[in-house]
């Protein structure tokens, strides 16, 4: 028998006739959330025909001397010589080097090396996502921000440093993640007020049909953030705005609304992992650079993702090491 103590406990937390008492005292509780959100889970497939498959490249960080430029047309030769072709190349920024306070006419010959070398060893079509080290003089406090992410567009030809394309039942959104501050770092992983409303738009626009991949240069969500942040004095790791996006809380529950976003990837980080958040998919996917020409950082090595996307919103990564040094 319930003691009159225990049920009037039990009454006040709603819980009686949800939990029962066993011989030994212990009580398993019955009770449950009152809702279940719809899409916690990921969409999983079970023979659901694949409509697409993207090779993901980021961080190439290219610069005129012989490891990086071998590198970058290892990993595009590798790319074009899959049995199983991609559809398409998604950039996902940091195609060149441009570290430190470099000329401008140094970094127009990093520029330069990149393109020469896509040309040469490339054959599939490409999109391409705005990187922080495509920015000229973007750690620079009295760097010219537009200016530097003009000529970033310029080089990827593009009219808007976001955009959307569609292709067999799937919306790529493309997004401009980095943007600049006054200070040291320079940069930090956010959507700007205009990028917000429009993307906002792009989705409330999007049919419930058509499934959402969403590309970043900076994670919007990723465990691999916390290798690459900062420790605080009590020695408890902190992520910096710099290596996730600022707005991340507010892109999560917008993404909530829309069932259809799917999943999201990016790059940054050179480290590999997987997230799932709200049944939403996070891929961040290492560097064709791997530790910036130097080999292996953290265990991964220089690397590029292989995305299958399936009609039924789901998707899959495939990661290739392939051979970078000559």
């Amino acid at each position: 028998m319930i003691s009159q103590n225990r049920k009037s406990f039990l009454q006040t937390l709603g819980l009686l006739g949800a939990s029962t008492l066993l011989a030994n005292g212990t009580t398993i509780s019955k009770a449950g959330p009152t809702s279940k959100p719809e899409h916690t889970e990921p969409k999983r497939r079970s023979g659901s025909k694949r409509v697409l498959r993207i090779a993901h490249l980021t961080d190439i960080h290219v610069k005129p001397s012989h490891i990086a430029e071998y590198g970058m047309a290892a990993a595009l030769h590798a790319v074009n010589s899959i049995a199983d072709k991609p559809d398409f190349i998604m950039n996902g920024g940091d195609a060149i080097m441009n570290e430190g306070a470099l000329t401008k006419g140094t970094v127009q010959e990093q520029w330069n090396a990149f393109h020469n070398i896509l040309n040469k060893e490339n054959s599939i079509p490409v999109y391409h996502c705005i990187g922080n080290h495509d920015l000229y003089g973007f750690i620079m406090p009295s760097a010219d921000h537009a200016d530097s992410k003009k000529w970033a567009m310029d080089e990827y030809q593009l009219k808007k440093p976001y955009y959307s394309f569609e292709k067999n039942g799937w919306k790529f959104i493309v997004l401009d993640s980095v943007h600049g501050r006054n200070s040291v770092p320079g940069y930090y992983g956010k959507l700007d007020d205009e990028q917000m409303v429009w993307l906002r738009n792009e989705l409330s626009n999007t049919s419930t049909d058509t499934n959402v991949s969403i590309i970043s240069h900076i994670p919007i969500l990723a465990i691999c953030s916390m290798f690459d942040g900062i420790f605080t004095g009590n020695m408890q790791r902190s992520v910096s705005s710099t290596n996730m996006h600022e707005d991340a809380g507010e892109l999560v529950e917008l993404f909530y609304r829309y069932p259809n976003v799917r999943n999201c990837m990016s790059g940054h980080i050179h480290l590999i992992d997987y997230v799932n958040y709200l049944g939403v998919d996070y891929y961040c996917n290492g560097a064709v650079a791997g530790d910036w020409w130097k080999g292996d950082l953290q265990h991964f090595a220089p690397s590029f993702s292989v995305i299958n996307y399936f009609e039924d919103g789901s998707t899959s990564r495939e990661v290739v090491y392939y051979k970078w040094k000559a």
